[in-house]
């Protein structure tokens, strides 16, 4: 009968120590702790990059998240990207967002996230398939229309003009590529050039540029104007008009603002910026996996917006606070 009278005892202590555990943890770990997001961008040298880490980390402190920010070194860096969606699926994060390299290569890991009831939002670059809850990011097609709009402003409607493309398999650069392409066709320029890719660095882009400003005779009025669709390809071109004493003679319409590419605006080097909101896609990119943990709808596809830059409205309030953003 002790023995007995001692089993019921310990089955009723167990049971009461169970009472006062939430059994829905709301997407949470087993432990019942915050959410816990890993948030993996394309790279995390670009500027580009520093601030959507610093908007996703605002968006984890509003909404008492944890954040962990871990992408490639470098933006061609492939493999390792499909390596940490693997590796925090197997770590049973709570959902994933992520900047995709390339728009097929992770589809088959951001399936196998959702398999294990891993969510995923993809921010910046779009990716093929159904598998991801919601897309964050600029319209890039729209974004490089605006590019190829303002290129043929400036250049009266006509002149010869390049494009030197980002690499391939990259979502967001290839869309703004073609809007931009179709915008400057449309609108009476010649694109001479526009099949030549700079590669993930600087230094890679550097070298495309100046290859394609000698093939293209720019020295000798060959090249009136140049579009660029990102921070590195910009930054690249804009260096190698400089090198060749073109820089401010030929027209440059690059993408993105780093402390380097707006002091080209300034000194007229560059003769404009399409600027994304990256603190935004940030953002927005963590609110929105948090909604979805939490059992809120959200939208399939959410516009950041993006905003033409020149010397001349580089100094407004609105568009400082996209260049220069507050924590």
């Amino acid at each position: 009968m002790r023995f007995w009278a001692l089993l019921a005892l310990l089955l009723g202590l167990v049971s009461c120590g169970n009472e006062g555990k939430d059994s829905s943890t709301e997407a949470s770990g087993s432990e019942g702790g915050p959410l816990k997001i890993a948030v993996i961008p394309k790279g995390t040298t670009h500027e580009f990059w520093k601030s959507v880490h610093a908007g996703a980390e605002k968006a984890a402190a509003e909404m008492k998240v944890e954040i962990v920010w871990k992408g490639p070194l470098k933006e061609d860096d492939l493999k390792q990207q499909v390596d940490l969606v693997e590796s925090f699926t197997a770590q049973g994060v709570s959902g994933i967002v992520l900047a995709p390299l390339n728009d097929k290569a992770l589809v088959k890991v951001v399936k196998d996230a959702k398999r294990a009831g891993i969510p995923t939002v993809v921010i910046d670059s779009a990716l093929q398939g159904e598998h991801h809850t919601s897309f964050v990011a600029t319209d890039n097609r729209a974004a490089g229309t605006l590019a190829g709009e303002h290129l043929a402003k400036l250049l009266g409607g006509k002149g010869k003009v390049v494009v030197l493309r980002y690499q391939e398999g990259s979502a967001s650069t290839a869309k703004r590529e073609t809007g931009f392409i179709e915008a400057a066709k449309a609108s009476g320029l010649t694109v001479v050039s526009d099949n030549q890719y700079a590669g993930a660095t600087t230094e890679s882009a550097f070298s495309a540029s100046e290859s394609l400003l000698q093939a293209k005779k720019a020295s000798e009025d060959g090249v009136d104007g140049i579009f660029t669709p990102n921070e590195s390809t910009t930054f690249g071109m804009l260096r190698a008009l400089r090198t060749a004493g073109l820089a401010g003679k030929v027209k440059l319409v690059g993408f993105d603002a780093s402390d380097k590419l707006l002091e080209g605006l300034k000194a007229g080097d560059i003769s404009g910026l399409v600027v994304q909101n990256p603190h935004q896609m940030g953002y927005l990119g963590v609110k929105t996996m948090v909604a979805h943990l939490r059992g809120e709808k959200v939208e399939a596809s959410i516009d950041t917006g993006s905003v033409m830059v020149d010397a001349e409205n580089l100094g407004t309030p609105e568009v400082q606070r996209l260049v220069a953003p507050q924590p």
